[in-house]
C-alpha cells in the first residue's frame, strides 16, 4: 500500500482546514508577521475550509457535495502553497522559536538573492517581484513582494530577510507532478473523467488548481444524478520533489426522484401535470428509464414543458411561481416542489393576418388560417400557424420573411386577439450550395440530390424536399438539415449541406429454428456507397439443412451521372425438397436455379419512378430414382411415383428455362427509406414469363405502406401487399398451370406468427395405425404427418404496426420495441384428385430381379421366384409384391382466402456486435393445415 501525504501540504479531504503560523520579530526585517506564513497542523475550527463549487440555485437545501473535514495529524507536517496573504493574528514565539531583533528601516537595497530554488533561474523568479536593488527597504515594499510571489502559485513555502541591505528570498518550490491517478471511478470512465481535469503531468502542483479540478469531477457525477458523490485528493510523495496526485472516488448511489409535488393547480390534476413533464418519479416499473433520477436542466425544461400545457389549453397567464429541488438527508432522493398560478382561461378573438409583401392577399390569406374566433386560445395554433405563413412566403421565394403574432388580451371577456403581421421582405434567389464534411462520400453524389441549383428562385418546399433526400441516400446523420445563411446581398442565400458521414457498410449474420428448415444460417455483406460513389455492391449466402444460395449484386443510381439508374444480380440456389414426414424433411429432392437479371430505373415525376428488368432463370428439379421411382404401370418403365416422393414433387421434376420480362411503377414519398417516420410508398409491377424459354405465365404484385408519426414519439405504420399469377400454358386435366416453383407461398418471415410456407394450400398424409381393439385409428399429430406445401396462384398479406418510443436510456441502448397485427391468405390452387385415398393396405409394387424382369411365385415352390408369368397349364402366376407405403390417407387443407390473423410483440436492438431483431407471434385465427411458429429473430452488424 502506497503511503500517502495527508497532513498540510498534501491533502486529506476536500475542504482539509489548514493552519497559518505567523512569524513575527526582526527575522523579516521590517516585514509585518501576517506576510510570513508557515504551514502547521491547526486547531480545529482555526480557520474556514477551502471555497467549495457554488451551488445550484434550484437545489434549496442541498448540503454542500464533501464531507466535513477531519485533522489528519503527521508527525513531520509539509509546506502548503500559500495563496493568499494571512489575515490572523500573529503567533506568539515558541521556546523553539526565538523573536530576532528589529531590522533597520529605510536602508538601501544593495543585493538581491534567491535560496532554494531548484528548477527556476533566480533571475526568472526575481522578475515576479518589483523589488529591485537601489530601493529604500520598507515593509510595504516586502509585503508586495511576499504578495507577488504568492500569485505565482509555484513555491510551497517563502520568506524575505534582509541583512544590512543585502535582501535574501528563500523559497521552496512546489513539487512537479508526476502523474495523475483515478481511484474508485466505476459508473464513469477514466475518458471521461480526464478530459475535465486540467492538472496534468509535468505541470506545477497548486492547491488552487487541484480543489478546482475535484469540484469539476463532482460536477460531473451531478450530471449523472450522483449527488453523494465525494471526492479525495491526495498526493503521494517521490523522489526529486516530484508528486503523484490521487483522486480517490466515492460515486455513491444515482439520487433519484422520490416525488414530485405541485401546489396552486386547480383546473388539472396532479397526474395530467406529472405525464407531461420530462422527469418522473421513481418507480419500480421504471427501471430502464433515466428519467427518474435528477437533473437540474431537465428541471427548468419541465418548466417549460408545464407553461406549454397550459398554453395549449388556453391559460396565457400561466407561470411557475418557484420550482425547489430538496435532497434528502441520505443524498439519495429528491423531492421536487412546483409553485404555480395557472390564472384565466382565454378563447381567441379576433384572428386577421396583415401581410406587407405584395404578393400576397391579407384577406384571403386569413379565410384560410386554422384558427377560429370562439375556439379555446392555444399557444400551438399559433406557433404552428407561424410555421405555416413561413414556409407559404418560403415557397414564392421569400426565404427571410419574418411572421410576427401580435397579440391584444381583453381582460373584459376573456379573448385574445391575435394579428399574424408578414414583415416585408426581398425575393431570395441561391447564390451557392456549399457541401461541407463528406471525406468519403464524392461531393456530386450529394450535389445530385438537391432540387435547388445556383442562380435558381429559393424555394422552402424545394429544400425540404432535398432534405429528404439526401437523408434517404442513408449516408448521413438521421437530423440532417440543410442550413440557410444570407449571402453577400440581401437578395442571395447560401445553402449549406454539413454532413457527417455514417457506416453504409452492412455485415449481417441471421440464424433462427425452423421445424421445416431446422438450424438456419444467412450471412450478407453490402456497401451502399461503394467507394463513395452512391453505387452499392453485396453479395450474400444463406445455408440451412435443406437450401443454399448465392447472390451477387450491384446497382448504380446515376448512370453516367445521368438521372438513370442500373442494376444487376448473378445468383445460384440449390432447394430441397417441399415435402417432410415425421419431421424428418425428405433431402433427396433437389431443385437448383441458376441465373441473372438485369434492371433499368428512370425517374417519371419527382416521386414517380419506372423500372424495367429482365430475367434468365435455368431450374433443374429432380428427384433420387432410386428412391422415389418405380414402376407404377408394370410395364417395365420406371417413373416418379407420387406415392414415394409426394404427389406435387412429381409434377415439378424437369429442367425449364424461364425467360421473364418486368415493369414496375414505383411512388415513394417517406423520409427515410431505411426506417422511415412519414410518408407513404406504393408499387406496381407486373412480369410476363414467356419470350422464349419453357415457362409462360403472367404475374401481378401491389405493394404499399403509409407512416404516421403520432402522439409522445409512436410511429404507426400499415402495409399492405398482395399477387396473383396466371399460366399461359396447359399442362393438362387435373395438373395445375402453374407450376409449384413458380407459385407464391407465405409465411416466415414475412408472416409473422407462421413458420416457413407454413400458410395456403397444402396435401397432408396422414399415418393409419391399428389401436389396441386392432380397429384402425388416423394419425393426425402433426409431427407425424407428411405435408406437402403447394402455394398458391394469390396471396394477401397486411401488417399493422406501432412502434413505441421509450426512454432516453433505453434510445441510448438503441431499442426500439413495437406491437403488431399481421393478416394474409395464400389460395388459388388446382385441386389434386384423391379419389383413391385412403389406401387402408397401404401401397404395393411388384418386385423385379437384378435384370430389371418382374418376379412371380412359382407355383411348384412358393418359397421360389420366378420370370414366368404363367404355369404349364397358362395360368397366370401370382406377382411377388413389396410395400412401399404403410396404409395412409390424403387430405388436401388450406385453400381458403379467408384470412389468418396474428399478434405480436417486436423489438429492434442496434446492440453492440450488430442490429437485432426479435418477435413473439400468437396466432389468433388460422385454417386447418397452416402450420405456426412462435419465436423469430436474427442479427447483424454495420461496418
Amino acid at each position: 500500500m502506497i503511503e500517502r501525504e495527508k497532513a498540510a501540504g498534501a491533502f486529506g479531504r476536500t475542504g482539509a482546514r489548514f493552519a497559518i503560523v505567523l512569524l513575527g520579530g526582526t527575522m523579516l526585517a521590517g516585514v509585518p508577521a501576517p506576510l510570513m506564513a508557515q504551514v502547521g497542523p491547526a486547531p480545529e475550527g482555526s480557520l474556514p475550509t477551502p471555497e467549495q463549487p457554488a451551488p445550484d440555485p434550484t437545489q434549496q437545501p442541498i448540503p454542500a457535495s464533501q464531507p466535513e473535514p477531519t485533522e489528519q495529524p503527521t508527525p513531520q507536517p509539509a509546506p502548503i502553497p500559500q495563496s493568499a496573504p494571512a489575515t490572523t493574528p500573529a503567533a506568539q514565539p515558541t521556546s523553539a522559536q526565538t523573536a530576532p531583533a528589529p531590522a533597520p528601516q529605510g536602508q538601501t537595497i544593495r543585493t538581491i538573492s534567491v535560496v532554494g530554488a531548484q528548477r527556476l533561474e533566480p533571475q526568472t523568479i526575481l522578475s515576479y517581484i518589483q523589488m529591485r536593488p537601489g530601493d529604500i527597504y520598507s515593509q510595504a515594499l516586502a509585503d508586495q513582494a511576499l504578495k507577488d510571489l504568492a500569485a505565482t502559485e509555484l513555491f510551497s513555502d517563502f520568506r524575505i530577510r534582509n541583512e544590512s541591505g543585502n535582501v535574501v528570498i528563500e523559497v521552496t518550490e512546489n513539487p512537479v507532478i508526476n502523474r495523475i491517478i483515478l481511484e474508485g471511478n466505476d459508473r464513469i470512465k477514466n475518458d471521461k473523467i480526464l478530459p475535465e481535469i486540467r492538472l496534468s503531468p509535468r505541470q506545477i502542483f497548486t492547491r488552487s488548481k487541484v480543489r478546482a479540478d475535484t469540484a469539476r469531477i463532482i460536477e460531473l457525477y451531478k450530471r449523472q444524478g450522483r449527488f453523494a458523490a465525494t471526492v479525495e485528493p491526495q498526493t503521494v510523495e517521490l523522489s526529486q520533489n516530484r508528486v503523484d496526485v490521487v483522486f480517490e472516488i466515492t460515486e455513491g448511489p444515482k439520487s433519484k426522484v422520490r416525488q414530485i409535488n405541485i401546489l396552486g393547480n386547480e383546473e388539472f390534476d396532479d397526474g395530467d401535470l406529472k405525464s407531461e413533464m420530462v422527469t418522473k418519479e421513481a418507480r419500480f416499473f421504471r427501471f430502464f428509464s433515466s428519467n427518474t433520477s435528477y437533473d437540474p436542466d431537465r428541471l427548468a425544461f419541465d418548466q417549460q414543458k408545464l407553461r406549454q400545457f397550459y398554453l395549449t389549453e388556453g391559460y396565457a397567464d400561466f407561470r411557475v411561481v418557484s420550482a425547489v429541488a430538496e435532497l434528502t438527508p441520505d443524498k439519495r432522493d429528491f423531492i421536487i416542489t412546483y409553485v404555480v398560478e395557472e390564472g384565466e382561461r382565454y378563447k381567441f378573438g379576433n384572428v386577421t393576418v396583415d401581410s406587407q409583401i405584395r404578393d400576397f392577399d391579407s384577406d384571403r390569406m386569413t379565410q384560410n388560417l386554422g384558427i377560429q374566433e370562439g375556439d379555446w386560445y392555444n399557444a400551438k395554433q399559433v406557433e404552428d400557424t407561424v410555421e405555416q405563413l413561413a414556409e407559404l412566403a418560403g415557397t414564392f421565394g421569400y426565404a427571410f420573411a419574418d411572421v410576427e403574432p401580435q397579440f391584444v388580451r381583453n381582460q373584459d371577456d376573456l379573448t385574445m386577439n391575435v394579428t399574424f403581421v408578414l414583415r416585408e421582405a426581398p425575393r431570395v434567389y441561391v447564390e451557392q450550395v456549399d457541401i461541407n464534411g463528406n471525406t468519403l462520400t464524392q461531393d456530386k453524389v450529394v450535389r445530385r440530390e438537391f432540387r435547388v441549383s445556383e442562380g435558381d428562385a429559393f424555394n422552402s418546399l424545394q429544400v425540404a424536399r432535398s432534405t429528404n433526400r439526401i437523408k434517404s441516400l442513408g449516408y448521413f446523420q438521421e437530423n440532417f438539415e440543410i442550413e440557410q445563411k444570407e449571402g453577400s446581398a440581401p437578395d442571395r442565400i447560401i445553402l449549406e449541406a454539413n454532413v457527417q458521414e455514417q457506416p453504409t457498410g452492412e455485415l449481417q449474420l441471421s440464424a433462427g429454428f425452423s421445424s421445416i428448415e431446422n438450424f438456419i444460417l444467412a450471412g450478407s455483406i453490402r456497401q451502399k456507397n461503394f467507394r463513395g460513389r452512391g453505387q452499392t455492391v453485396g453479395a450474400s449466402v444463406n445455408y440451412s439443412r435443406y437450401s443454399r444460395s448465392a447472390v451477387l449484386s450491384f446497382s448504380e443510381p446515376y448512370l453516367f451521372d445521368r438521372n438513370v439508374s442500373v442494376g444487376a444480380d448473378i445468383y445460384r440456389k440449390d432447394y430441397n425438397s417441399f415435402n417432410f414426414t415425421n419431421n424428418d424433411r425428405n433431402r433427396t429432392f433437389e431443385q437448383s436455379t441458376t441465373g441473372f437479371s438485369v434492371r433499368v430505373g428512370v425517374p417519371l415525376t419527382e416521386y414517380i419512378s419506372a423500372i424495367g428488368s429482365y430475367t434468365l432463370n435455368y431450374d433443374d428439379v429432380s428427384l433420387d430414382e432410386f428412391s422415389y421411382y418405380s414402376d407404377i404401370d408394370g410395364d417395365g418403365i420406371t417413373e416418379c411415383d407420387p406415392v414415394l416422393a409426394g404427389r406435387y414433387l412429381c409434377e415439378a421434376v424437369g429442367n425449364r428455362l424461364s425467360s421473364i420480362v418486368g415493369l414496375t411503377v414505383a411512388l415513394q414519398t417517406v423520409d427515410n427509406p431505411y426506417r422511415p417516420t412519414r410518408g407513404h410508398n406504393l408499387s406496381l409491377s407486373t412480369e410476363f414469363a414467356g419470350l422464349g424459354g419453357s415457362v409462360k405465365y403472367l404475374r401481378f404484385r401491389a405493394k404499399g405502406a403509409k407512416y404516421w408519426p403520432i402522439f409522445g414519439g409512436f410511429i404507426f405504420s400499415v402495409q399492405g401487399e398482395g399477387g396473383v399469377i396466371k399460366g399461359l400454358e396447359d399442362r393438362g386435366p387435373g395438373v395445375d398451370d402453374v407450376r409449384l416453383t413458380d407459385r407464391f407461398f407465405l409465411g416466415e418471415p414475412q408472416f409473422r406468427g407462421f413458420d416457413i410456407r407454413g400458410v395456403g394450400p397444402r396435401v397432408l398424409r396422414q399415418p393409419i395405425r391399428e389401436d389396441e381393439d386392432g380397429n384402425p385409428v388416423v394419425v393426425t399429430e402433426r409431427d407425424q404427418v407428411g405435408d406437402d406445401a403447394l402455394g398458391g396462384n394469390a396471396y394477401y398479406l397486411g401488417r399493422a404496426e406501432l412502434e413505441i418510443p421509450l426512454g432516453s436510456g433505453a434510445r441510448e441502448l438503441g431499442l426500439r420495441p413495437s406491437v403488431f397485427l399481421d393478416v394474409g391468405a395464400l389460395f388459388n390452387v388446382t385441386a389434386p384428385d384423391l379419389q383413391n385415398s385412403p389406401f387402408p393396405n397401404g401401397i404395393q409394387r411388384q418386385s423385379r430381379n437384378g435384370n430389371g424382369d418382374l418376379l412371380f411365385i412359382d407355383p411348384t415352390d412358393p418359397t421360389k421366384t420366378t420370370t414366368d408369368p404363367t404355369d404349364g397349364m397358362g395360368n397366370a402366376n401370382d406377382p411377388v409384391l413389396f410395400q412401399v407405403a404403410a396404409p395412409f390417407q390424403e387430405v388436401f387443407l388450406g385453400d381458403s382466402a379467408s384470412p389468418r390473423v396474428s399478434i405480436g410483440i417486436g423489438v429492434n436492438w442496434n446492440s453492440p456486435f450488430g442490429p437485432f431483431r426479435i418477435d413473439f407471434a400468437h396466432v389468433l385465427r388460422k385454417e386447418p393445415g397452416d402450420d405456426t411458429k412462435r419465436f423469430t429473430f436474427n442479427v447483424g452488424t454495420q461496418f
